[in-house]
């Protein structure tokens, strides 16, 4: 049994909803104001790591039967290790509390009276937040219904009311592009896509999905990972779509806002400027309706995980934990959390990264076995090292030594050695006999 065009449409509805949340709106339009001219070159390298990572990391984890399985080729410790980081990066340690101090911001932060306390009522918004998710994602099964049918719609047709209110009242322009964009663009878009965190929770959502597509009916393993695949696609371009109108909208606002601090400023002085205080309410729509879905989405692949993992304690069990844990640091700040989330993610991605080139790969270099160790190794210290760096917690000479690499200066420091890596895994796993059977010729 194949999944209707319908049902198709639904199932990648629900993996966009579960992949759009606090950064992928922020991001963009922070890129368009300070790239101006050259928003252009910058959402090519940004859709690259926020669209194209994501869609080829979720057929990567189909094609490859889960991460445990993709990440084992490197070494069992290895896949248990990675996915323990992965699941508490996009879970509670980062992305889920990022989900409810976003939305916060922007959905209650401009409505409360002068003089009120913003922790306290920070504190009762993030009780309320995580509530309403926990209920959604108790039922996994159940998100193409809830995420697909109704809030995915929602929120896509809020966002187009943005967007053509922005073309049909052009503010100007594209000014200087500023910052990072002033040269090296596209890099710079690519290394901002991390912020969106998608490319690891690719590695996860996968699950979910597939999950959502057995209760359509499809029970055919192929099949399921055909849908899969598909549903990927789909939600890649909705993506892409979206990303374009939200960098254009920023555009707009740097012509018109100059010296935007961040992605949430951009967005209200556009609402403000085209629908005046109604504009706040859409916006606030916007961000609840996007945290909330993505929320769900990351409490259901995390619980599952663990409940795995952890057997003593049920699905049901580590939702409430995830959804109580995550509460809690939400009201740290957001700040806060994206300034720890850079050095973590400048560690994470790249791994992540070439563990999907791998995976892709792996018709060519499956039979040599230790092309995955090694290139995950040689990723892995230079990126973890690299994220050390850029938080001076390294020695100097060592920092030096790390500079010397090609397109260090530009964020991608762990490009060469990954790729050296392929070429000495290639080298030192040997040659298969005419029996099958590899020569230990090269040891390591």
């Amino acid at each position: 049994m194949k999944l209707s065009m319908r049902h198709r449409a639904l199932v990648g509805l629900t993996l966009f909803s579960m992949f759009f949340g606090a950064g992928n709106l922020i991001f963009p339009p922070f890129l368009g104001a300070q790239a101006g001219q050259q928003t252009i070159p910058a959402m090519i390298g940004f859709c690259l790591s926020a669209v194209g990572l994501p869609m080829l990391g979720v057929i990567a984890v189909a094609k490859s039967d889960g991460l445990p399985v993709l990440a084992g080729r490197v070494h069992p410790i290895f896949a248990a290790v990675f996915s323990f980081c992965i699941y508490l990066s996009i879970g509670p340690c980062l992305a889920i509390p990022r989900t409810a101090t976003t939305s916060f911001e922007m959905a209650v932060v401009p409505f409360l009276p002068q003089g009120s306390s913003i922790t306290a009522a920070q504190l009762v918004y993030s009780i309320v937040f995580f509530a309403v998710a926990l209920l959604l994602a108790l039922k996994p099964d159940h998100l193409t219904d809830r995420l697909g049918k109704l809030l995915g719609p929602a929120l896509l047709t809020l966002i187009v009311v943005v967007f053509v209110g922005c073309v049909l009242h052009p503010m100007g322009t594209p000014g200087q592009a500023v910052g990072g964009y002033t040269n090296g663009a596209a890099v710079n878009g690519f290394l901002e896509g991390y912020q969106t965190m998608d490319t690891i929770a690719a590695l996860n959502f996968g699950f979910i999905i597939a999950l959502n597509i057995r209760a359509k009916g499809v029970d055919d393993n192929k099949t399921v990972v055909r849908e899969t695949c598909r549903a990927g696609i789909f939600a890649g371009v909705i993506l892409l779509a979206v990303y374009s109108a939200l960098a254009y909208i920023g555009v707009q606002s740097g012509a018109a806002f100059p010296g935007a601090a961040n992605g949430t400023e951009v967005l209200k002085s556009i609402v403000l400027e085209l629908f005046g205080p109604v504009g706040i309410i859409l916006l606030a729509l916007i961000f609840a309706i996007a945290c909330l879905n993505t929320c769900v989405g990351l409490i259901s692949c995390c619980s599952d995980y663990f409940a795995k993992i952890f057997p003593v304690l049920g699905y049901k069990a580590w939702a409430c934990f995830f959804a109580a844990a995550s509460m809690l640091l939400s009201n740290i700040g957001l700040n806060q959390i994206l300034a720890f989330s850079i050095p973590v993610l400048g560690a994470i991605y790249p791994v992540a990264i070439v563990l999907i080139a791998l995976a892709f790969l792996h018709p060519l270099i499956g039979q040599f076995s230790r092309v995955y160790p090694v290139t995950i190794a040689f990723t892995g210290v230079v990126s973890v090292l690299a994220a050390l760096d850029s938080v001076a917690l390294i020695p100097k000479t060592l920092a030096s030594g790390l500079r010397m690499l090609p397109f260090y200066a530009n964020g991608l420091g762990w490009l060469v050695p990954a790729v050296v890596g392929i070429g000495l895994g290639i080298l030192f796993s040997g040659k298969k006999t005419k029996n099958g059977v590899k020569s230990n010729r090269y040891t390591m």
